[in-house]
């Protein structure tokens, strides 16, 4: 039903999309094409006018900004709909950690340059292969290193503290039956209020236009419904937020675990 809905909207989303951006170019050719005729008008007319197209002007730029949000949570319903996307396999944890933070911090990096963060790694060297599906893991790091980045770089731009360093630290650890992998950040935090809200879909404490709200929820899906683990949250407003997940070694213990 996720996936049919999001379908639908994304058709007239995409004319939505198309058009403001058509728009924007017809406005700048109706501009260039008027101006001998304008320029022969009264001072207030001109003024009036210019006004005029200065409103659609910023209209269609926030039109394509939303169009543009909304684009991404339809994308983000399709990925929350499809489910897992691969088979599960014998998976070296602490490789799969230290890929996904390369590729999240170079993906950082990618949109902007002056983004910079300390990245520590704890990762347990006595740690065995474990089943999982490595791709829809990733997804789940991915999710948690970006949150991670955005909540430290956020606290570095919004206090006056020239020592402030933002740092994130990934911890592995084996515990036999199950691998524990922990996310900490020196972030900005997130409220008590919010912490029993943050894996429920579209809810997110980013500002509008900087998050869908469904990274945690399809975080929460992959760790808990598919590989029968489990996803905690440890927080403290202004200092750090920590996420800690636990992942049964093996298809047997998860189903063992639902039995029980």
């Amino acid at each position: 039903m996720t996936a049919g809905i999001a379908h639908e909207i994304k058709n007239p989303l995409n004319f939505v999309n198309n058009f403001a951006g058509i728009s924007v170019e017809l406005l700048d050719e109706l501009k260039e094409a008027a101006a001998p005729a304008v320029a022969s008008l009264g001072e207030d007319i001109r003024a009036e006018i210019d006004e005029i197209v200065e409103m659609l002007s910023g209209n269609l730029v926030k039109i394509a900004q939303h169009g543009s949000r909304a684009d991404g949570i339809v994308k983000s319903m399709l990925a929350h709909s499809r489910g897992s996307s691969g088979d599960r396999q014998q998976v070296d944890i602490n490789a799969l950690v230290d890929e996904a933070l390369n590729l999240a911090y170079h993906g950082a990096r990618a949109q902007d340059q002056n983004f910079n963060i300390t990245l520590e790694r704890e990762l347990d060297a006595d740690a065995t292969p474990i089943e999982l599906v490595p791709q829809d893991v990733t997804r789940v790091f991915l999710n948690l290193f970006g949150n991670g980045f955005y909540a430290a770089d956020k606290r570095r731009r919004d206090i006056d503290e020239p020592s402030f360093r933002p740092k994130l630290k990934v911890t592995t650890r084996d515990l036999g039956e199950a691998v524990e992998i922990r996310v900490h950040d020196n972030g900005i935090g997130i409220a008590p209020e919010f912490r029993d809200k943050l894996f429920q879909p579209f809810f997110t404490t980013k500002p509008t236009g900087e998050g869908t709200g469904l990274g945690l929820s399809i975080s929460w899906d992959i760790v808990t419904q598919e590989h029968g683990g489990t996803i905690e949250v440890d927080s403290q407003v202004g200092a750090f937020t920590e996420f800690k997940i636990r992942l049964p070694r093996s298809r047997h213990a998860i189903l063992a675990g639902r039995v029980a």
